[in-house]
């Protein structure tokens, strides 16, 4: 007999038909009555017969198999339970029936009746004969049916597939709660997929100057077709396969396609170029010749994917945040674990009806096993509870919707880190042309042949050679162009701002730009770069003249010239006081807000020019320069930015100009744009950059915070700052367009690439690419970047709340009863399903101005604040009082025979997180309607299944008990 096994001293045999002529003092006149048999004694309980086996034998025989989840193995056996409850009954029915039998017995003694002769009355009034029977025909029997019914009695349905009514409600609603989680989860992935699919090919849709029937108009990358001709600049990215056309100082970077970091010169001997390669320096055309999969580029891109299961930062202080808790949960739950087995094996804990669940020497193994397994269960729950299952889900939520919003507001952010870095920016050191203003430049002041002129294109006082030169100067020495269409339509300028601007000043003088370009043929070029900030072009003139023209700088170009050209074309010395002069035209410009660019140039004999072979790496002659004229270019500022400056300011964001412009100009945008005030107006507040460079690195540490304007700076100069800034605790954020970015836009902490004007070199170098270039949508990424911070904070208070007030109640409850309130699935709906809804609604809080009203959070500030700790404590002393109230006196307070506690405290949870740091909770709720949506997704989810099984146990009934019996 299997241990703990006992065998009973009687058991009820098997049922048999009762007969009426059965008598005796024996064993058989109890069956009589009872209407079982007994078991004798010493028979084998193990003994089950195919048939009508007892029920004590049935349970006997279950007792002593070891058998998991007992009442999920039997679900489709005989149930012992009912059938003991049907036996008792059937008890009762036959009692009341012997009680009827002896009462007509006793009636009919009195009587006296001779049975016999009153039977064939009997059997006429029924028309039947006691030795023949009734007749036996259909009619007769269908009479006789209908007349006193069937011998038939109802019995219960069978159990249809889908009617299962007990046993299916922890599996379906696990199945339930795990498939909408697989669901929000997946349906979250997919978006985000999605997502970062549209965000790459926005990255991937370059836009490219072609030319098309003459002019020169800007495609997509995706738009490009074999025999198109593009036009390539510094910081270009090849769009295709091709073969070099023409070209002035062409550099390409092919390390993308080779591998090796060197800068390959293109000319006629080395014409190929490569798709996906970068232009280093230079200009020129090529004509496309493969596209797509036919480009070595191509088949790149097409063997690999870009990786964007990038962690950021704050992931893995979440990471780090959850394993923490999890090892918490874990602690508490080996410490409940130990409790409970020793209350369990020392006999301190009991059953439902008071009675000791483990007694020495008496409970089976059985028992005791399954006793320890439920015991195992309760620590598993509580290391359940623990684990902060909704946090990378809210990150990951939180994350997609802010790029999502940041793209609508003119941000596409290429690395998910920034969205979280953006928030704890201190500084950003912002460019001044097309970040600040509005990049639409317009000549409105001019100075040429040494005298004001009264409008930019009065030249009628000009001498034929100074018109000449300029507009010589005008044409050649550009990398736009001017197209004139032949229907008389008005005419199109391409090409930067500034090559616009310089190009319609000689529209305005009359140039005619192809004619223009005829009269002369271009030799050599020095391509403009932010380091020299000028450009140079060698052209030849009538088989022998070369004349090398400058423009740039106005301060820096003038520095060069050693003559000046006066109204007349006559050449003369640059004497200091003509030189100040000229240094006067410019100051006053600047304090304008103009931008001051020079035009210079000078003869060369032709044997000073090398030969074609040797002409590439040729430095064209910058000194003995003659001045021509200076022009003054307006770039207002654009609207709006002095409310985002100053929005910036409030925020605890400092604001710098790093411009390339002088400091007068400089000054003057920034006291416009409320970067200055009147009183900054000295060093080191207001610097140039070439003295910033000069000092130590001690010296630009100790003024670096003091910087708000740096005039004159190169992209060294902006990388020094950003380093200095970095080493004095300061989160940096650059703004950038230029190719010799790249460096400042890698070092900075956000790196933000201009969409417009910026080059596809400062583009892969930054983090966030502002697609309309303008400085109010870099404030909308702070905002933004604070707004994800924000939310992933409300999501932990709320998270941690849950989890806190979870785990209190089912250790206290754990330790003194020895049973958890919550059982599996109240907990996976808990840790799941509420915690998905509750970071779909906290994750997606839009960002308000409140946010920009407190100061940068900083690198090293916890993510759970003292304000946090605060809330958390409160709310959870509040849930942790109701629910073990509820727990433990619940049938007390509420008239309840069964009590299960529920969370619909935490809706209320939900809406307290929305503000942790403000009193008014509240405030603004009516305008999220996503938050809105998902507490009534919340509340109807969490009172459905109540309200169901409320249906459900009120369409169940309960099993009717027989009727009393007849009075005698």
């Amino acid at each position: 007999m299997p241990v703990g096994v006992q065998a009973p001293e009687a058991s009820p045999g098997r049922y048999h038909r009762r007969r009426d002529d059965d008598d005796g003092n024996d064993c058989s006149d109890c069956s009589d009555v009872l209407g079982v048999d007994v078991l004798d004694e010493g028979a084998d309980p193990f003994d089950i017969p195919a048939k009508r086996a007892s029920v004590e034998r049935l349970r006997r025989w279950r007792q002593a198999a070891l058998v998991l989840n007992a009442s999920r193995r039997f679900r489709y056996t005989l149930d012992l339970k009912k059938e003991e409850e049907k036996e008792q009954i059937r008890r009762k029915i036959r009692a009341h029936a012997q009680v009827i039998r002896a009462a007509l017995l006793f009636k009919e003694a009195g009587q006296k009746h001779d049975v016999d002769r009153e039977l064939p009355g009997l059997a006429n009034l029924l028309k039947t004969n006691t030795e023949k029977g009734v007749h036996g025909d259909e009619v007769d029997l269908a009479c006789r049916a209908n007349a006193f019914g069937a011998n038939r009695y109802p019995r219960k349905k069978g159990r249809s597939f889908l009617g299962i009514k007990e046993g299916w409600y922890d599996g379906a609603s696990i199945a339930f709660a795990v498939f909408l989680v697989i669901l929000v989860t997946a349906v979250s992935d997919y978006k985000q997929s999605l997502q970062f699919q549209h965000l790459n090919e926005e990255k991937q849709n370059i836009q490219v100057e072609v030319i098309r029937g003459g002019r020169r108009i800007e495609v997509s990358i995706f738009d490009i077709v074999v025999g198109d001709v593009v036009a390539l600049k510094i910081g270009d990215q090849v769009p295709a396969d091709g073969v070099l056309v023409s070209g002035h100082s062409l550099a390409i970077d092919e390390s993308s396609m080779t591998g090796e970091s060197k800068i390959v010169v293109k000319d006629h001997k080395s014409p190929f170029l490569m798709g996906g390669c970068k232009v280093a320096d230079g200009y020129g055309t090529m004509l496309v010749t493969a596209v797509g999969l036919n480009t070595e580029w191509g088949l790149l891109m097409a063997s690999i994917s870009e990786d964007n299961n990038e962690e950021t930062p704050l992931q893995v202080r979440l990471n780090g945040v959850a394993t923490f808790i999890g090892i918490v949960g874990l602690s508490v739950a080996a410490m409940v674990l130990i409790v409970l087995v020793a209350r369990y094996f020392t006999g301190h804990t009991t059953n439902p009806d008071g009675s000791i669940q483990f007694v020495k020497g008496q409970t089976s193994v059985k028992s005791t096993i399954f006793g320890t397994i439920k015991i195992l269960t309760i620590a598993v729950t509580i290391v359940v509870v623990a684990v902060p299952e909704g946090l990378p889900l809210a990150v990951t939520l939180t994350l997609a919707y802010s790029m999502q919003k940041m793209m609508a507001d003119k941000a596409l952010v290429r690395r998910l880190s920034a969205c979280e870095t953006m928030g704890s920016a201190t500084t950003i050191c912002s460019d001044k042309t097309g970040t600040l203003t509005l990049n639409q430049m317009t000549i409105v002041r001019s100075v040429v042949g040494g005298i004001k002129l009264k409008s930019p294109a009065d030249i009628e006082n000009l001498s034929p050679v100074v018109s000449s030169l300029i507009l010589e100067g005008i044409a050649q020495n550009s990398s736009g162009s001017v197209f004139e269409p032949e229907d008389g339509s008005p005419i199109e300028i391409t090409g930067s701002p500034t090559e616009k601007a310089i190009l319609s000043w000689g529209v305005e003088l009359h140039m005619k730009f192809a004619e223009e370009k005829s009269k002369s043929s271009i030799i050599h070029v020095s391509p403009f770069n932010s380091e020299k900030k000028r450009a140079g072009v060698a052209v030849i003139v009538d088989a022998s003249d070369i004349h090398v023209h400058w423009k740039g700088a106005a301060e820096i170009v003038l520095a060069l010239c050693t003559n000046w050209l006066d109204v007349n074309g006559i050449s003369h010395e640059m004497t200091p006081d003509k030189a100040n002069q000229f240094k006067k035209y410019i100051e006053e410009m600047a304090e304008e807000s103009l931008r001051c660019v020079a035009f210079a140039y000078r003869n060369l004999d032709l044997k000073y020019v090398p030969n074609e072979e040797e002409r590439i790496n040729w430095e064209l002659p910058d000194n003995e320069l003659a001045l021509i004229g200076i022009v003054g270019m307006k770039d207002p500022c654009r609207p709006g930015v002095r409310n985002a400056v100053d929005l910036c300011k409030n925020a605890g964001v400092k604001v710098r100009m790093v411009t390339g412009d002088n400091l007068q100009t400089a000054r003057a945008i920034a006291l416009e744009c409320g970067i200055l005030t009147d009183s900054q107006a000295s060093q080191p507040v207001i610097i140039e950059g070439k003295v910033f460079r000069a000092y130590s690195d001690a010296e630009r540490e100790a003024v670096a915070d003091q910087i708000s304007v740096m005039g004159r700076s190169s992209p060294s100069d902006k990388l020094l700052l950003v380093k200095a800034l970095k080493k004095k605790g300061n989160v940096v954020a650059v703004t950038g367009d230029g190719t010799n970015d790249a460096p400042a836009l890698h070092e900075a902490d956000i790196g933000l690439a201009m969409g417009i004007q910026g080059t596809e070199v400062a583009k892969e170098s930054s983090d966030i690419i502002i697609l309309d270039d303008n400085f109010a949508s870099v404030v909308k990424v702070v905002r933004w970047g604070r707004s994800v911070y924000a939310n992933i904070q409300k999501f932990i208070q709320f998270q941690l709340t849950v989890n806190v007030a979870a785990l209190i109640i089912n250790v206290v409850a754990a330790i003194s009863s020895g049973n958890v309130p919550l059982n599996a699935v109240q907990l996976l709906w808990v840790n799941l399903i509420m915690d998905t809804l509750g970071a779909l609604a906290l994750a997606t809080e839009p960002p308000t101005d409140q946010l920009m009203k407190r100061p940068p959070v900083g690198r090293k500030e916890p993510l759970v604040t003292n304000i946090m700790w605060r809330n958390l404590f409160i709310q959870a002393v509040f849930q942790v009082t109701v629910l073990l109230t509820l727990n433990f006196r619940g049938r007390d307070l509420l008239h309840l025979t069964q009590d299960t506690l529920d969370h619909a405290n935490k809706v209320f949870n939900e809406f307290n997180s929305r503000k942790p740091y403000e009193l008014n909770i509240f405030d603004g709720v009516s305008r999220n309607h996503l938050f809105l949506a998902v507490v009534s997704i919340t509340v109807v989810l969490q009172l459905a299944p109540g309200f169901c099984w409320k249906v459900h146990t009120d369409n169940e009934g309960s099993t009717p008990t027989p009727p009393p019996p007849p009075p005698v």
